[in-house]
Order: C-alpha cells, then sequence, then structure tokens
C-alpha cells in the first residue's frame, strides 16, 4: 500500500532515498499540484563526479520519471568558496579557469540519465556564478546575510565539528551556506523551484536556504536529504579495495573498474544499491534480493551490468562484464583490462616487482607491495610471485604484447611497453 499521495515520494520511499525533509507532508500535497522543479547542487571541485553525486542524479533522474522538471545546478560560484561539509581542512583553491573546465568535464554525464529540452518536464541545466558573481557585497550581507543566525551556522554539523576538532575554518567557508541558501531564493524567483535535494550531509545547509525563503519571500520551501552511501561498517562508501575513487568518468576509471566495484560490493549492500542505483522494476529487484549462497553473485552482476550500462552505455558494461567472465572463469589475459604502459627501454632495463605494484595502484607503498608479495596475493601472467626482488622485462610479455599483473584474485591489469 502506498505510503504518500504522491508518485514521486512513493518512489523514493520505497528505494530507501528519503532520510530527513524540513515537510514531508507538506511536500507531499505540493507534488500533487501540478508539474514542479526541483534542484541539486554539484560542485565542480574535480573533473568527474563520483558514485556519491550518482545518488542525487538517480534522485533527479526520478522526479523526471515521476512527471516533474528536475534541476542540476552547476556550481560554478560556490565552487570559489569550498563546501566544508564533511571536511577537516579549507579545500583548495581553484581559479575561474579550473572550475570551467571541471564543469565541461562533468556535465556530460547527466545526459545519460535525465532528458533535457525545452519541455514542461524537461531537465535544465544552470550554473549559479550567473549570480553569485555579480553581487554587490555590501548590498548581499544586508539583505540576504542580516537574515544568518551565526548562532544557528555553529550549530550546524559542518561547521561544528571543524570547531569541535580545533581545525580551522576560514571567513570564505562560512559564507558557502549563506550563498548555497541564496541559490534555493534564486531558483525560486527564476523557475518557481521550491524543492531542494541533496544527501544527508547537507541538511544544514539546505535547511539554511529554507529559513531564508521563508524570510525574504514568505513563501515555503523544502529540503529533503537522502542517506548517505556507506558500508556495513558505516564508513562512507566509494572507494576501491585498493583506496581509488570510483569516478564516473571513463578516462578518470574504466568502465572494467567500474564494473568490477559494483561486482564486488558487500553482500549486505546489494540490496540497496539495486534499489537505489538501477531502474529494475521492484518485482526484479525483490527476486534478485530474495538470493542467498554463491547465487548472490549473479545478483552481484546484474548489478554491476545494470549501473555500467548507465554510466558507460550498453556496449561497455557487456564488454566489461565478458572480460571478467574471461579472466576469472578462462584465466585469460582480456582486452578491456587497465592497462598501464611503460617506455620500451625502461622494460627492456627490467622493472623492478615493487615499483610496478605501485605504478598500477595495486600498493601505496614499497613496503606494502612487499606484503602483498609475502602474502602470496601478487602474481604475474597468472603465476605466482615469491620473490620481492624481481625484475620484470620485455621477456615477460605475452603472445598479445602485455604482462598481465594481478593483485589478489579480483584485481587485475595489463602493463604495455610504449
Amino acid at each position: 500500500m502506498s505510503k504518500f499521495k504522491s508518485d514521486f515520494l512513493n518512489v523514493l520511499n520505497e528505494r530507501g532515498f528519503i532520510k530527513d525533509c524540513s515537510n514531508l507532508e507538506g511536500l507531499d500535497q505540493k507534488l500533487q499540484t501540478g508539474v514542479q522543479s526541483a534542484y541539486i547542487g554539484f560542485d565542480a571541485t574535480a573533473t568527474s563526479l563520483h558514485i556519491g553525486n550518482l545518488l542525487g542524479i538517480m534522485m533527479l533522474a526520478w522526479f523526471q520519471k515521476t512527471g516533474h522538471k528536475p534541476i542540476s545546478l552547476m556550481g560554478g560560484g560556490t565552487s570559489k568558496i569550498g563546501d566544508p561539509s564533511g571536511k577537516d581542512a579549507t579545500r583548495q583553491m581553484l581559479t575561474d579557469a579550473d572550475i570551467d573546465a571541471n564543469i565541461e568535464s562533468i556535465k556530460g554525464v547527466f545526459n545519460k540519465f535525465i532528458t533535457y529540452g525545452s519541455g514542461p518536464t524537461d531537465a535544465i541545466m544552470v550554473n549559479n556564478d550567473e549570480w553569485l558573481s555579480q553581487l554587490n557585497y555590501i548590498k548581499f550581507m544586508r539583505e540576504v546575510g542580516s537574515k544568518f543566525s551565526v548562532n544557528n551556522m555553529l550549530s550546524m554539523d559542518s561547521v561544528k565539528t571543524r570547531l569541535e576538532r580545533n581545525q580551522e575554518m576560514s571567513f570564505i567557508e562560512l559564507n558557502y551556506m549563506v550563498c548555497q541558501g541564496y541559490d534555493f531564493v534564486e531558483l525560486f524567483n527564476r523557475f518557481g523551484t521550491a524543492l531542494q535535494m541533496g544527501g544527508s550531509d547537507q541538511w544544514g545547509n539546505i535547511i539554511q536556504g529554507v529559513y531564508l525563503g521563508r524570510k525574504i519571500l514568505g513563501k515555503e520551501f523544502f529540503a529533503l536529504t537522502t542517506p548517505l552511501l556507506v558500508n556495513s561498517s558505516g564508513e562512507k562508501m566509494g572507494k576501491t579495495a585498493g583506496g581509488a575513487t570510483v569516478w564516473l568518468n571513463a578516462d578518470k576509471m574504466t568502465p572494467y573498474d567500474y564494473w568490477q566495484f559494483w561486482r564486488n560490493v558487500e553482500d549486505a549492500k546489494v540490496s540497496e544499491l539495486l534499489r537505489k542505483f538501477t531502474f529494475l522494476p521492484m518485482d526484479e529487484v525483490r527476486r534478485l534480493e530474495a538470493l542467498s549462497g554463491n547465487e548472490i553473485n549473479e545478483a552481484k552482476k546484474i548489478l554491476a551490468t545494470e549501473v555500467t550500462r548507465l554510466c558507460h552505455g550498453d556496449d561497455a558494461a557487456k564488454a566489461a562484464e565478458e572480460t571478467a567472465r574471461k579472466v576469472f572463469e578462462e584465466g585469460a589475459t582480456g582486452g578491456d583490462l587497465p592497462t598501464v604502459t611503460i617506455s620500451k627501454a625502461e622494460l627492456e632495463a627490467g622493472v623492478p616487482i615493487l615499483d610496478l605494484l605501485i605504478k598500477i595502484s595495486f600498493a601505496a607503498s614499497k613496503g606494502e607491495a612487499r606484503r602483498l608479495i609475502q602474502g602470496g596475493g601478487a602474481r604475474i601472467n597468472d603465476i605466482v610471485v615469491s620473490d620481492d626482488t624481481l625484475v620484470c622485462t620485455a621477456s615477460m610479455l605475452s603472445a598479445d604484447g602485455a604482462i598481465k599483473v594481478s593483485s589478489g584474485k579480483k584485481k587485475h591489469a595489463l602493463v604495455k611497453p610504449a
């Protein structure tokens, strides 16, 4: 039986997206009064988004699928400040050119999940640099800054945690929530947007916008957040076993590595990830999450292929799945494995195995590489490496012209001469 009257909230509730809402009943009613718009902000602090951002993208996609208009707000302006949420230190200041390049690099991922255009429910993408960089500081502080309580701001987790740890917070960082709150007012004035969504770590910033809308415009704005993506130990997910961030852009993380990340998730997380990161019908999700024992590996493969298909397309997903099958079931090299190139001269001279494991990110240091070897986890061309003084040379190249390097049973890479 449906808990809400609006399709959007029912979908989010069934798939586990809802953490906190400023007025759930009021939002449910608002969503029944015709097409609404909602936004999520994405700061451009890197050349790619990661799977933490994918939670928000999926929320926007479901918003559109249930008959509403999503807005992806690119933080061209707020990226110049830096969000203190979840950070122990001030973010590195980026130049305008860096931010513009980052936005250009990351915005293509949205088209894979959301339809943009000029129709009533077509998504739009806007950049808050359009208005934030044009503000008169004194006027802005009088009209907007005066509506914020410093006492309230200091009580927000993003600020309080830093202060409790005696970690420095700059004045510009404290202004981040003022600017994010103003974004909400600006989007309401431009598009009538009364709903901002985001991760639960953004609750403090989002709720400030709700307060600001009430104080400046006398309107009710709504805040809706989703639980952060964490593992069974409560630690934030989004890193591979080797510590690499799970990026959405193929130039930052290959589709094969992306597929492998999802294939290797904990058994206990499969149900949640199927619900949140695929568009599979709930009947199919329930069938898959009911699997147990070795059968759960089939659910993981479906999860990995579905998520990779959405982010990288059908061909890349099928290729990643087939490469994994060949590597694990046939012991083959697999042409889609991550590839590292080394100059022909360097390879002919010989590369110490410890250096090679670091170069392909299977170890962060020589000590870690040595421990991997001592534990029997390192292999060259499927042969266990027992000598940490081994030197890899061109003589190890296979008929395919590559050296296959493995760490454990699930991490593989190819080394090829440049």
